[in-house]
């Protein structure tokens, strides 16, 4: 999947991968297929929970939780070549309001604030509408309901057809 925001201006953002919560709405869930391949390349079961979450971890520091897979030295994923489709959606975003469901984009995040009204910003929602009209996304995502969470705080970008 193409990615949105810049890994330069990702690695210096502290923002996602980190909660307030070690059972936040907003921690990757995981659809069966990326479950396989993280177990594929050795990530030890013991991070990912039976709810098909990432295991997050307290963080004294900074008085927060984080993902199991960032390297909390460089801020970068470990297992970034093969990370979850959720994590490779964000800032974008699978979103359940009451029966509908929506692409969504989180309003906190510093790119999405800076680049909105933009038009890489238009075109990448489109690249998105275009990626969730492919039939084998649409089949995945249906038989992977865990990860259409309902969401506070975000911004409906387009109604999905799953």
């Amino acid at each position: 999947m193409r990615q949105f925001v810049s890994e330069e201006f990702c690695l210096k953002c502290t923002g996602c991968c980190r909660f307030k919560d070690p059972d936040s709405i907003w921690s990757p869930v995981l659809l069966d297929e990326d479950r396989q391949v993280l177990l594929r390349n050795k990530i030890p079961s013991l991070f990912i929970l039976s709810n098909n979450k990432i295991r997050l971890e307290y963080y004294q520091k900074q008085d927060t939780f984080i993902c199991s897979l960032l390297n909390q030295q460089d801020n970068k994923c470990t297992v970034y070549a093969f990370r979850p489709f959720e994590c490779q959606l964000y800032p974008f975003m699978i979103n359940r309001r009451n029966k509908d469901i929506f692409l969504s984009v989180d309003l906190k995040c510093p790119f999405v604030k800076e680049n909105q009204d933009k038009s890489v910003f238009k075109e990448y929602i489109q690249y998105l509408t275009d990626l969730f009209n492919n039939p084998d996304l649409i089949n995945s995502l249906r038989k992977n309901p865990q990860i259409i969470q309902a969401y506070e705080e975000v911004q409906d970008l387009i109604k999905l057809k799953i």
